[in-house]
């Protein structure tokens, strides 16, 4: 037993277990508990896994605790802080694997979730959607990203907008203003490198940081109608909208307009760059508000976000949504949605400081989160294109991932980026 891990009552041979790992390896799915692994012990009460970062965990246990005030059940939660999406359905998979399944995971909607879903790890939760109004409660965006193959297999925790979010100073400082054009970021680059600060904080280690600069000018080259295709895997990668914009992710990177050594950057340090004078912006989501700028105790007015122009009639951003789901091998999966409840109420979700809450009677309070709110408000107009690492399976984004950084390294040019992207995502859609 582990991080609070309940047991699994069931058990596996050595060989079943093997060759389950060698299934999960091919396949990048797991199907443990689909193979009878078996139910979660309930003596212990809920078990809970997260990729809360440490002051958010803290905020979630102290709710934990409210819940078993009012309820009488325990849950234990373990995280994994900072893992991401390139490494935390791996540790999932593993727990899973090791006879150590959650009652309850967060996790990421798409291509992310999909692979739990699909090997029967997760509870179809429609019947506790009409239990309990969940389909009132939460946003419509939030339940579609949770909605796997018709079925409903988790409930949204957050709706995450990504834009720009910058150093206010640094802007005046560079006389730079808001670009309302694409011609327009790169003449504010060139102003904030000019002025002696770096322009945009990227991190590349593990690739799924700086891939919010290229799914960016993806957007800008190919507009959303092909940007979309590109990610089903219905059009071509290998053409001239893809190759320029690998073209451009270069000319960021030797152009200096991105964090030097952008690839062996975390991401969390790229992400708080703008607010500690290193960069000028980054791409990220509302949660930088709460975890970077409110504890700088630098003022508000300091800092700004916006939309990102792509020079299309229809401007979109990169979005993704994140829930949880109970594992199919929970033995107490009434109790685990009694959770979720508790978990996703406007007072709970308050208390959490959520400023990207999916429950609808949860806003960002703009006195408190005044640039998530203003995310709250540009949503109500610019659609959200899915994410690229959850609109592919992480076998394919790993392998993106890789594209993106022989391109940064000037071992491919975006011809040949394109076209093993190409070849990526034809494989990935025989394989379906």
């Amino acid at each position: 037993m582990t991080h609070g891990s309940a047991p699994i009552a069931g058990t596996l041979s050595r060989r079943r277990l093997l060759g389950l790992a060698a299934a999960l390896t091919a396949t990048g799915t797991t199907s443990a508990c689909a193979m009878g692994i078996g139910t979660t012990d309930p003596a212990g009460g809920l078990t809970m896994l997260t990729y809360d970062d440490v002051e958010t965990a803290a905020r979630l246990r102290e709710q934990l605790a409210r819940f078993r005030e009012q309820t009488g059940h325990r849950t234990t939660m373990s995280t994994v802080p900072g893992s991401g999406a390139a490494q935390f359905p791996d540790k999932l998979r593993t727990r899973i694997l090791g006879g150590q399944s959650p009652d309850v995971w967060q996790i990421w909607g798409g291509q992310i979730g999909a692979p739990f879903v699909e090997a029967g790890l997760t509870t179809p939760l429609e019947n506790y959607y009409e239990q309990y109004g969940w389909h009132n409660m939460l946003n419509s965006a939030g339940i579609q990203g949770m909605t796997f193959g018709g079925e409903l297999h988790g409930v949204p925790l957050n709706v995450s907008s990504l834009g720009a979010w910058f150093d206010a100073v640094a802007f005046d400082e560079a006389g730079a203003d808001i670009p309302t054009t694409y011609d327009e970021l790169e003449t504010v680059n060139e102003r904030l490198l000019s002025s002696g600060v770096t322009p945009g904080g990227f991190g590349g280690k593990y690739g799924w940081h700086i891939m919010r600069l290229y799914e960016y000018l993806l957007e800008v080259t190919a507009g959303p109608e092909l940007h979309d295709e590109l990610l089903r895997g219905e059009a071509s990668w290998d053409q001239p909208a893809v190759v320029e914009s690998f073209d451009l992710f270069q000319k960021w990177n030797d152009r200096r307009w991105i964090t030097n050594g952008a690839l062996g950057v975390a991401p969390p340090d790229a992400e708080r760059s703008f607010v500690q004078g290193t960069s000028a912006y980054t791409f990220s989501g509302p949660w930088i508000e709460a975890q970077y700028i409110i504890p700088s105790n630098r003022p508000p007015s300091e800092f700004g976000t916006f939309l990102l122009p792509t020079g299309h009639e229809n401007v979109r951003h990169s979005g993704f949504i994140e829930g949880y789901m109970i594992s199919s091998a929970s033995g107490v999966p009434d109790t685990a949605a009694e959770l979720l409840d508790f978990l996703i109420q406007p007072e709970t979700q308050s208390a959490l400081g959520n400023s990207q809450s999916a429950t609808l009677a949860a806003p960002p309070d703009p006195e408190t989160f005044p640039l998530s709110a203003k995310w709250a408000e540009i949503r109500t107009h610019s659609e959200i294109y899915t994410i690229q690492d959850q609109a592919f399976p992480k076998a394919v984004s790993d392998q993106y991932f890789a594209v993106q950084s022989q391109v940064l390294q000037s071992q491919m040019s975006g011809k040949e980026a394109a076209r093993e992207m190409q070849r990526i995502v034809s494989e990935w859609r025989r394989s379906r």
